[in-house]
């Protein structure tokens, strides 16, 4: 394995789709999180819902670079995406009656990032 180069296919699609979508739309957000993704995982964004709770305003559309754990609580009605979510956590962002969503799905639902804010 090279150190440095991204192995999961997956993950290096999503990171072409982000960049692409920045160029496409304008969007610098996206290449943002582009850009944080491409690092080691081991520096990628961990949020609790404890800080989602605490940063974020009820109806804020939230983009987590890495995972959401599900340490904490959250009662405000969020539209969270992420690289990754823990289960406790998914149930919980549901359970409070907001979305959660793969990176892919906000991007194809928001293409031009607006109102989207980077927490991590």
């Amino acid at each position: 394995m090279t150190f440095g180069k991204k192995t999961d296919p997956n993950l290096v699609a999503l990171i072409d789709s982000l960049k692409a979508a920045s160029r496409e739309k304008g969007a610098a957000v996206w290449r943002d999180i582009a850009l944080r993704l491409e690092k080691p995982s081991n520096n990628w964004a961990e949020v609790n819902l404890s800080k989602l709770e605490r940063y974020a305003n009820e109806g804020d559309i939230i983009v987590v670079p890495g995972k959401v754990l599900g340490a904490g609580s959250i009662s405000k009605k969020l539209t969270v995406a992420a690289f990754k979510f823990s289960d406790s956590a998914a149930k919980k962002i549901e359970d409070a009656g907001g979305r959660k969503l793969t990176i892919p799905e906000l991007v194809r639902e928001s293409p031009s990032g607006r109102d989207v804010r980077i927490m991590g």
